[in-house]
């Protein structure tokens, strides 16, 4: 496989996502970047921004078996792993597998569930294995959370621990669409209430996981330049000197942003990193890492607004 297809895949990913979802071009490219380097995504979004939408469009059109579990309040571990029930026909306990057997598994509204269950995907989501009374179960290579939570409410909610969002690679941020863009969602789902079936939309699979292990394999062949290494590591190191922030990017950090951004060149089509790259997904990998001191948080300032300084003021390599 060449990196021109891999372009001409991640084009064919976003035209069948696009018989459903009008525009969120940006969520699709990094879905995928994070599939390709077997990380994680945290979606915050207000309702109705067809966060669901996306995660099913995008398993469909790469034929990846999707599964999903809508967080409450009273779920519990078991719900999420699976159990062992006795069967008495056999006198063995079988493993009734729990929806966290997918490879594209959706966590609708992760924040509302409590801690203890939250940490029922740390293990899933770091070693994609899964421990079930003392045996463990294997996920894949292909194992990814998209997780969602809703910015508004806050009552009832249980924010996600450093521990666990720095699972995840990115957190993306979903914006209302634009006029245009709301018009045309309007026009195509407006004459009816429910979400609709993927099926109605004809989504076809553009991929399947053996293409997606050639393509992993041509991301890991991408080499970093020094200069551009250095320029991630001094991103990474100014989080931590900014006067507005308590805690900042870990060395974790800089690891995932260096693979992103392999997989993002390769989704272009190219075989080589730019500094763009890096700018472009320093904010989806670091907004969910930093801590921001009380006097900036009285002062309203944001993480996406300090991060935007810090790339501003860090020189890059030409």
């Amino acid at each position: 496989m060449e990196f021109q297809e891999i372009r001409e895949l991640t084009e064919a990913v976003r035209g069948e996502v696009c018989k459903a979802v009008v525009g969120q071009d940006q969520i699709i490219d990094l879905i995928l970047t994070g599939l390709l380097v077997g990380g994680h995504i945290l979606v915050e979004g207000v309702p109705g921004t067809a966060k669901t939408m996306i995660a099913r469009t995008f398993a469909a059109s790469l034929s990846l078996q999707f599964g999903r579990i809508q967080f409450t309040p009273d779920l519990m571990p078991g719900d999420v792993l699976g159990t062992n029930l006795f069967n008495f026909q056999t006198n063995t306990f079988m493993l009734t597998k729990g929806p966290i057997f997918a490879q594209l598994l959706l966590a609708d509204e992760i924040n509302r569930t409590p801690p203890k269950t939250q940490s029922a995907l740390l293990q899933a989501m770091n070693e994609r294995a899964v421990t079930i009374d003392g045996k463990d179960y294997e996920l894949g290579d292909e194992f990814m959370v998209v997780a969602t939570q809703n910015p508004i409410e806050q009552q009832g909610t249980y924010p996600l621990p450093e521990a666990q969002l720095d699972r995840f690679l990115f957190k993306v941020i979903i914006e209302y669409p634009s006029r245009d863009e709301e018009r045309e969602i309007v026009r195509r789902h407006g004459h009816r209430s429910a979400m609709p079936r993927i099926e109605d939309f004809g989504i076809k699979a553009v991929a399947n996981v053996e293409t997606l292990a050639q393509v992993r394999q041509l991301v890991t062949e991408i080499k970093l330049s020094d200069a551009l290494i250095d320029y991630i590591v001094d991103v990474i190191r100014a989080t931590r000197e900014h006067s507005s922030l308590e805690f900042g990017g870990s060395t974790r950090a800089a690891n995932m942003l260096a693979a992103a951004v392999r997989a993002f060149a390769a989704l272009q089509g190219r075989d080589f990193v730019i500094p763009d790259d890096i700018k472009t997904l320093a904010l989806p990998v670091l907004r969910h890492r930093l801590t921001m001191s009380p006097s900036a948080e009285i002062e309203g300032l944001t993480t996406d607004r300090i991060l935007r300084e810090i790339l501003d003021q860090t020189p890059a390599p030409r």
